[in-house]
């Protein structure tokens, strides 16, 4: 395996559509040697008690959008954004500025570190117009009926829960025409893992390869 000698990480920008698997792929390219870097986990953390994000959530929408240990009722935050774009835009841009900062923190502490590869999970990559940021994304899709059952049992997301918040972003098809790398997900576990093996070959691949062109 040839060692990179790029003067920072290969970036990889991983998403697709709502409930497809992302985090099984991002596991495994972590397994791979990749720093992850989870943009849902970072959510959580910029909303955590004492941020700027949660007190300027609750400055909009009061106190009862918490529970009653400080922390974020998602649920009463999702049931009041949910069929208002206009909330809904309000609450991504708070919850997206703590985000971005926490991410570029992640970045550089995984820089610093000597990391070869960062795999991101960004689930709105494209509706954010962050494509650009990368070297290479991969996007994972999957049957429409058999995200929403993923959606319901692994989130407890209702039918109408899940179809709003997979209208509200990219089609499938149209995050799969923005791809470098796609993985359809329509098999087992066993098959996306090995499927994900396939792609971070090749990912493998072109980092050697933009290591050899920054040098020459």
């Amino acid at each position: 395996m040839m060692m990179s000698n790029r003067s920072r990480p290969y970036l990889i920008g991983l998403t697709g559509t709502v409930a497809a698997g992302k985090s099984v792929v991002g596991r495994r390219f972590e397994a791979h040697g990749a720093v992850r870097i989870d943009a849902d986990e970072l959510a959580r953390e910029a909303v955590l008690p004492g941020t700027s994000a949660l007190n300027d959530i609750r400055s909009v929408w009061g106190a009862d959008v918490l529970a009653p240990d400080g922390t974020l009722d998602r649920a009463a935050m999702r049931a009041r954004v949910f069929n208002d774009d206009e909330a809904r835009s309000q609450l991504e841009s708070i919850v997206h500025r703590s985000i971005a900062e926490l991410r570029n923190r992640r970045e550089a502490e995984a820089s610093a570190a000597g990391a070869r590869w960062i795999v991101e999970e960004v689930p709105l990559l494209f509706e954010t117009d962050a494509q650009d940021r990368y070297d290479a994304i991969v996007v994972v899709d999957a049957p429409v009926a058999s995200r929403a059952d993923r959606a319901k049992s692994s989130r407890g997301w209702s039918e109408e829960e899940f179809r709003a918040v997979d209208q509200a972003q990219l089609s499938a098809r149209e995050k799969v025409a923005r791809a470098d790398y796609v993985i359809q997900n329509t098999g087992d576990f066993g098959e996306l893992e090995r499927d994900a093996d396939t792609i971070w070959a090749a990912l493998e691949a072109a980092s050697d390869r933009a290591a050899i062109e920054e040098v020459g």
